[in-house]
């Protein structure tokens, strides 16, 4: 058992790492025509944009959310804020995020399975990632169940040491997780996986956020008369 913690979460996440930087590069330099978001919203806009706002808005808040939670040292929050009183921030944040996370992809996963236009425009992996992305932040969400209960912040400073153990190359960051609850486990391999395949699908995208648009000088733009 010790084992495959170890192969889980020691070693697994350094190969979903190395996929996902690696496997991104190449795919950039080889695949810049694939290199999209493979947008729909022509073939079909009913509830596109409910959908893609509720999933993309909950979804940047999770994952800024877990990347500020999970890779700060606790010391930087102690002199104002306690584990538990950061747990509790998490919980409500986390769960009105994932919530709309939840709603906007079950929305866009029902739409890319049974509209014909849509999906005869997908490919296989389009399908698993949304489907992938939807079982993941119901995890999440379901995390939340046993959160309650231990509202001292203990689980919560176990997986930062285990995230903060992984980001630094530190020996023995599976051992912060022995014994943790099932349902924390699922969702930190579902993430994992998420990790690993994030070059072979679509949502390479998102290392092209725009950024200059927010620097950009006005553009006036007028109707012909």
């Amino acid at each position: 058992m010790n084992y495959l913690n170890t192969l889980l979460f020691g070693l697994y996440p350094y190969l979903a790492g190395t996929v996902f930087l690696i496997g991104s590069l190449v795919r950039f330099d080889h695949g810049q025509y694939s290199w999209k978001t493979g947008s729909s919203q022509m073939l079909s806009s009913k509830h596109m944009r409910l959908a893609s706002n509720l999933f993309h808005v909950g979804i940047l808040v999770i994952f800024f959310g877990h990347l500020v939670g999970l890779l700060t040292p606790h010391w930087v929050y102690a002199p104002f804020m306690s584990a538990g009183a950061k747990q509790l921030v998490a919980i409500v944040i986390g769960g009105l995020a994932g919530v709309m996370c939840l709603v906007g992809g079950a929305m866009l996963a029902h739409r890319r399975l049974t509209n014909p236009r849509v999906r005869a425009s997908s490919s296989p992996m389009d399908t698993a990632i949304i489907l992938l992305l939807v079982i993941q932040v119901t995890l999440g969400l379901l995390t939340i169940i046993p959160a309650l209960g231990h509202l001292d912040g203990g689980v919560m400073l176990r997986l930062a040491h285990w995230a903060q153990s992984i980001v630094s190359f530190q020996g023995g960051a599976a051992a912060h997780l022995a014994g943790i609850g099932l349902i924390y486990k699922l969702h930190i391999l579902v993430g994992l996986t998420i990790v690993l395949i994030f070059p072979f699908t679509r949502l390479v995208h998102v290392w092209s956020i725009p950024l200059g648009y927010l620097g950009r000088r006005y553009q006036i733009v007028r109707r012909r008369g």
